[in-house]
């Protein structure tokens, strides 16, 4: 038996244990979505009557259990970004949402917020000791090294993956093991409105471009009309099923990037387990802390970086809001401003907000004169390149106040335009 098997075995813990570490007061941080600690997590929430003022914070919770009025008083959630399974809690006040952008989070843990405990899924121990945070790198490296106490879930099913994601078992106080499959994201059947967005945002990316590409229809749109291009590269937060369709049709090969040139950099995954199996031991993938693939800078290392996002609603000054509805958080910044600052510091970059140009049933215009009120500008005027809809590309940046109305409003949909314009005009933007 090596060092480091023993050592493992030294740590090894059951869930219900490993919860047990658990104090009073005590701040847990957990990564995004599938890199979630599934037995830890339930163990925990068993037990919650024994504790009080426990607080998790994590973007992109996968699963619901204890976001619930009764829990809040014994583990309270603070969610960096709201997603299906908290974001009623935050809303009836019941869990917390603090904003921030996705690069900084790092920094504000080493500067500003305390770490007592971080429990993360890796994969299984390598013959050196070395465990694999692949799914889910994010914020939760620079946690770790502040935390006092470090737990890990060992689950077959997560990627070994290359970059700076290898945590070591000295770096660990416990360790659980769990058989539950990784949780996977599905991908909705694309509809003809996805496919017409994908389609313009496609047209516009030309071949050996490097992408941040999200998750959700007019992402998974723009991955299936690029699949015809040449010597893409990848430079992402999140790698998606999309990513691996490109990658496997041989779309992406990274060949012509001029930072990272041959990888595909990422920061945590979500997806099928066919996306796991496909990053194991591959080479050509490297995860990173978020502060190294979020940083504005380092995106802009990239030439003709292209940085493809969505939004909720814009208004005729082209300011996105992308994360709230009116006052009401559902979701968060995330990466979003990183990305689309990035690539206008990128020689040749270019940005894409994409949404459909109405929502409920087409009785509502997500092209308004004035952001909602309480809405929450996520992307600022100054940031914003191009803006697309179903009705085509209306390009912003370096243009006027009246240039970006009357470019917006061309694309709006044409039940609205009339009204638009009567608003801009009274605005005197037009």
């Amino acid at each position: 038996m090596s060092n480091w098997q023993q050592r493992y075995d030294d740590k090894l813990l059951s869930a219900k244990d490993a919860a047990a570490t658990i104090k009073s007061g005590d701040h847990i941080w957990l990564p995004v979505g599938a890199g979630e600690p599934d037995v830890f997590l339930k163990a925990l929430i068993d037990r919650k009557l024994s504790l009080k003022d426990v607080v998790t914070h994590q973007i992109l919770p996968a699963k619901p259990g204890y976001f619930d009025k009764e829990s809040s008083a014994h583990i309270r959630h603070d969610s960096l970004f709201v997603s299906g399974a908290s974001r009623e809690a935050v809303h009836q006040g019941w869990a917390d949402f603090t904003p921030s952008h996705f690069h900084e989070i790092p920094r504000l843990i080493r500067d500003y917020w305390p770490v007592d405990v971080v429990s993360v899924v890796v994969s299984p121990m390598d013959e050196h000791g070395y465990f694999s945070l692949g799914l889910g790198v994010d914020y939760t490296w620079e946690a770790i090294k502040k935390a006092k106490s470090v737990i890990v879930e060992v689950n077959q099913g997560a990627p070994r993956c290359y970059g700076n994601c290898q945590l070591h078992i000295s770096q660990v106080t416990h360790v659980v093991e769990c058989s539950n499959p990784i949780p996977e994201l599905a991908c909705a059947p694309l509809s003809e409105l996805d496919i017409t967005i994908g389609g313009y945002v496609a047209e516009m990316i030309d071949d050996g471009s490097t992408l941040q590409i999200g998750f959700g229809g007019v992402p998974n749109a723009v991955c299936e009309a690029l699949k015809g291009k040449k010597d893409l590269g990848i430079h992402t937060e999140m790698v998606t099923e999309g990513i691996l369709e490109l990658a496997e049709c041989g779309a992406v090969n990274n060949s012509r990037k001029t930072w990272n040139p041959g990888k595909l950099i990422g920061t945590f995954a979500w997806g099928s387990k066919r996306l796991y199996e496909f990053m194991n031991n591959n080479p050509m993938i490297e995860m990173h802390p978020v502060d190294y693939t979020n940083n504005p800078y380092n995106i802009g290392r990239h030439d003709n970086m292209v940085a493809i996002n969505s939004t909720i609603e814009i208004d005729l000054f082209g300011q996105c809001c992308s994360e709230s509805m009116g006052p009401k958080q559902w979701s968060g910044t995330g990466g979003q401003v990183d990305f689309f600052r990035g690539a206008n510091i990128s020689k040749g970059g270019k940005g894409f907000v994409t949404m459909p140009s109405t929502a409920k049933n087409g009785t509502i215009s997500r092209i308004v004169p004035m952001l909602k009120e309480g809405a929450v500008v996520t992307t600022s005027k100054n940031d914003v390149d191009h803006v697309v809809t179903e009705y085509g590309v209306a390009k912003l940046r370096g243009k006027c106040l009246r240039e970006r109305a009357l470019s917006l409003i061309s694309i709006a949909h044409p039940d609205f335009r009339d009204e638009l314009r009567e608003y801009a005009q009274q605005m005197h933007i037009i």
